[in-house]
């Protein structure tokens, strides 16, 4: 693998599940599906809205390397991403592309401190000081021994965005990060993430129908 990935192009890129719409409004109106270049560069600041049902969790699985039921192709500086091997998307997802799922994927009988430790583990990127301060600049260090179980789900996004920067990243890629937050906690998220993403020159890619991360000098484009 190489020592970053500066680039993400998509090119005629639609899921299979569209096939045969084609010619509807919305794919044709789309800024990202069935275009020919679409490039995502380091450093990048960018909120995909779409409606429900639009597409935008299928986008980020599909860049992750989670899903491979699109059409067209998607590459890493010029290489094709369906070429890559299992060893090649172990270093990548740990070294190069982070992931906030809009499920989450806690573990929900592990504490607070265990499911950050379970990532951290793998990266090594974060000591227990910085994610100690990170829960606190989120208002749930008093929940760092509890299980995520006994959290509400506003503190339960708040924790996986803690464990989604526990790694370093080129791009971090965040699915409604912020859809169960306050605008208090949704800034936070915002600043947080910025910090992360500066401290490298990494991009963002953050999806929303609606409710979207407050992130300074975001360009929006539509699914």
């Amino acid at each position: 693998m190489p020592q970053s990935i500066n680039q993400i192009s998509l090119s005629h890129l639609l899921p299979q599940v569209f096939r045969g719409m084609e010619a509807a409004e919305r794919i044709r109106q789309s800024d990202v599906w069935l275009e020919a270049d679409v490039t995502l560069s380091r450093g990048c600041r960018l909120c995909v809205q779409a409606e429900s049902g639009s597409g935008k969790s299928s986008l980020l699985s599909f860049i992750y390397g989670n899903r491979a039921d699109y059409d067209g192709q998607i590459c890493f500086d010029g290489q094709d991403i369906r070429r890559l091997d299992t060893a090649a998307w172990c270093e990548i997802r740990r070294r190069h592309l982070a992931l906030l799922p809009q499920e989450m994927r806690l573990f929900p009988e592990l504490t607070v401190m265990q499911n950050l430790r379970l990532k951290n583990q793998l990266t090594h990127h974060k000591t227990e000081a910085e994610m100690g301060a990170l829960l606190d600049r989120l208002g749930i260090a008093d929940k760092a021994n509890e299980p995520v179980a006994r959290l509400s789900i506003g503190q339960q996004q708040r924790v996986a965005i803690v464990r989604a920067i526990c790694q370093p990243f080129d791009f971090i890629l965040l699915d409604e990060p912020v859809s169960h937050l306050d605008r208090k906690n949704n800034l936070i998220v915002a600043e947080i993430i910025a910090e992360e993403a500066n401290r490298t020159g990494a991009g963002i890619v953050t999806t929303s129908v609606g409710h979207g991360l407050l992130l300074d000098g975001a360009q929006t484009i539509c699914l």
